[in-house]
């Protein structure tokens, strides 16, 4: 297969490029090298890819590289909840508006293939929580006063007990509490209105926490395992918020990649669905932190539980990858400690640099 892979030079998208290529697959990438990001081209491009660096709101660079393309996988996006709300404009023309610009140029070209969507479990807000009393439900978006106060935990909103964490299903209704959120949920509506009026199947993946080798360092778009890293190897103590108990399923890149290679090729007879994709072995924030650090060795600093918030947080997300097992044949092959003990080790990208576009390497 010609497979498009946008963002195939950054984190997730640079591994689903090698995989493609290691399978046999033609790959073309569409990339724009993002200084929030890169530092300039990485040093792990697949000599075996097509690179154009090029802006995913371009839809002249869409429709250069789409003719003959059999798949498109679409990871190029802005990450991350970012610095602040004077991030909206920039998270919104790139992930909506660029997306948009895809759809458009494959609506263009006559594309009738599959497309796999990078989406995120942020689409789902809050997780999923049960009352003993009163059952399942999704609560409400915590309080500034709440928080203040120390108080993390959602409680029931009619009788005020401690809400049970479970695992969250792609049935679950879209609650985006942040603006990235808001995209990724945009996104997807994007791409299945897309699906339905062109007769093409569309698979939207919904990552977790995706951490290994090739995270951006030291960045706020960055993934708080980076962010823990980064500190670490400064000799710092990773600053973990509120109390580090809020929970979070940490799956490595390898299997992420994995996923988004079979989501490109299996059969599928539905125009939209969506997958967790996810280890199924949900942890602690601050658990995380304490096996990262451990991995570091004795003399590294041990994780600090800081007490603050961002209020675009959630407290408890973690997926239940059972559609993407059936559907896909998903199951991720690494465990927790044996991805973290190798993640200690691995190589991060440099980031902030000035951005490169409009160059072609064959």
């Amino acid at each position: 297969m010609r497979i498009l892979v946008t963002g195939g030079a950054g984190f997730i998208g640079g591994h689903v490029v090698d995989l493609l290529i290691a399978r046999g697959h033609e790959v073309i990438v569409l990339d724009n090298l993002d200084a929030r990001a890169h530092a300039g081209e990485p040093d792990y491009l697949n000599a075996g890819a097509r690179y154009e660096w090029a802006d995913v709101t371009d839809p002249e660079a869409w429709l250069r590289l789409l003719p003959g393309v059999d798949a498109v996988s679409h990871q190029a996006a802005m990450v991350g909840l970012g610095v602040d709300f004077g991030d909206a404009r920039d998270y919104v023309s790139t992930n909506d508006g660029g997306t948009a610009t895809g759809l458009w140029a494959m609506h263009r070209a006559g594309f009738r293939g599959r497309l796999v969507l990078a989406s995120s479990m942020v689409v789902y807000g809050e997780g999923a929580y049960r009352c003993e009393a009163h059952g399942s439900m999704q609560p409400p978006p915590r309080a500034r006063a709440a928080l203040d106060a120390g108080h993390f935990d959602p409680s029931c909103p009619r009788c005020g007990r401690a809400l049970i964490p479970e695992a969250i299903t792609e049935a679950a209704p879209l609650d985006p509490r942040n603006v990235y959120a808001a995209t990724k949920v945009h996104q997807e509506h994007l791409c299945a209105a897309f699906a339905r009026e062109h007769e093409v199947s569309v698979i939207a993946l919904r990552y977790h926490n995706v951490y290994g080798p090739r995270m951006p360092r030291d960045t706020p778009y960055a993934g708080v395992a980076s962010i823990f890293r980064s500190a670490l190897e400064a000799g710092r103590a990773p600053q973990v918020f509120e109390d580090g108990a809020q929970i979070r399923d940490f799956v490595t890149v390898a299997d992420v990649a994995a996923a988004n290679a079979a989501a490109l090729t299996v059969d599928l007879d539905q125009s939209f669905v969506a997958c967790n994709i996810a280890s199924g072995e949900p942890r602690s924030i601050g658990a995380m932190a304490e096996t990262l650090s451990a991995a570091f060795g004795d003399a590294a600093p041990r994780p600090e539980r800081t007490g603050r918030y961002r209020l675009g947080d959630v407290r408890h997300i973690f997926g239940a990858p059972d559609r993407a097992r059936d559907l896909l044949g998903y199951r991720a092959r690494v465990s927790f400690e044996d991805g973290l003990q190798d993640f200690a080790r691995a190589p991060l990208r440099e980031s902030l640099q000035p951005v490169r576009t409009g160059s072609v390497r064959p």
